[in-house]
């Protein structure tokens, strides 16, 4: 796997160089001193990855990460300092199509390297994504359905992952203000960043975004959003739950593991969106929520950061309508009966 690193420290590169030469079948192929060498270095070598710092003279990672994805589109992880501490600008490069963040490794005065190993769990994350690890096959999951004529409410799910935030957002601010239809989204984005999620859209949409408990049940007029590294999906009593299974399964949240349970356990009806995204998480689970008899739509390619997700779905018939992200919210309210608000 060829990786370039855009940093502007010395010592956060050789950090860096160091964490990947370590890992077999990772090399670094190039490193860039600010986020406008980083956009030239990636014209004139495409790496499979690239490590990207967020703050940089003459250009900041955000309009890098811009920059590269509409020019050269390539896998990006925004690798910075305080991660936490800037969380609004690691969100302003995912939305442009970052896929991930994680704190930069430090070297030690002693020269020992500290926060490796969460870095190259990413790598490896990104690597089964993109096709550079083989991945084995996903398993196929046994939860059975319960049928309760007590239980008919509608739900909305979301689904996204590269450029995913900005795109929720913009639906969750297009919906009306009483929303009365239970949401629940979930988004590829480490457990460390899904309450920071959580608040930047509550604070963005206007909508209070909740982050999903285990144990929650859906009710009217909530907006729910996965909150943990592993899947989230609904029991056959209708609540949500966290599982590590099916562990094989490298997206974490998988969408295609909540919309298939939830195809098989809820006896209701409602609309599931599939959103811009890198590689085919969803498509599956949005055609099992098709055959139920949902309303399911898919981004377009024109509105997506990456036109992964949403084409495979697409490709297999699993969406109704495709539709640019500026219609989908106006999509959604026509296509579940009873909606609006009253």
């Amino acid at each position: 796997m060829r990786v370039g690193i855009v940093n502007d420290s010395a010592m956060a590169r050789e950090a860096l160089r160091r964490v990947v030469a370590s890992a077999p079948g990772l090399d670094v192929v190039w490193m860039a001193v600010d986020g406008a060498d980083g956009v030239a270095k990636v014209r004139a070598d495409l790496p499979d990855l690239v490590l990207m710092d967020l703050f940089m003279p003459r250009m900041d990672g955000v309009e890098s990460t811009r920059r590269i994805m509409t020019e050269t589109p390539c896998p990006i992880l925004i690798v910075t300092a305080t991660v936490s501490g800037h969380i609004d600008k690691v969100y302003r490069a995912m939305g442009h199509g970052a896929l991930d963040a994680v704190d930069t490794p430090v070297i030690g005065t002693t020269g020992d390297m500290a926060g490796g190993g969460p870095l190259l769990r990413k790598i490896e994350v990104i690597g089964k994504l993109i096709g550079k690890y083989q991945a084995p096959p996903a398993a196929t999951t046994a939860w059975q359905a319960r049928t309760s004529a007590s239980t008919r409410e509608p739900l909305l799910l979301l689904g996204a992952s590269t450029g995913g935030p900005f795109a929720v957002a913009e639906i969750l601010t297009g919906l009306p203000p009483s929303w009365s239809v239970c949401t629940i989204i979930v988004q590829h984005v480490d457990a460390d960043f899904a309450p920071g999620l959580g608040s930047w859209l509550t604070e963005n949409t206007g909508k209070r975004v909740e982050l999903i408990a285990a144990g929650t049940r859906p009710s009217p007029g909530r907006f729910l959003l996965a909150a943990t590294g592993d899947h989230v999906l609904m029991t056959d009593e209708h609540r949500l739950v966290y599982s590590e299974e099916p562990r094989e399964v490298s997206y974490r949240p998988s969408v295609d593991v909540f919309f298939q349970s939830v195809a098989r356990c809820w006896p209701g009806e409602g609309a599931a969106v599939l959103l811009t995204g890198m590689g085919r998480d969803g498509a599956e689970g949005l055609l099992a929520l098709r055959r139920r008899g949902w309303r399911t739509i898919a981004q377009d390619e024109a509105s997506s950061v990456v036109w992964g997700m949403p084409r495979a779905a697409v490709e297999i018939g699993a969406a109704e309508l495709v539709a640019p992200l500026d219609r989908i919210a106006s999509a959604i309210v026509q296509s579940i009966p009873g909606s609006q608000p009253r």
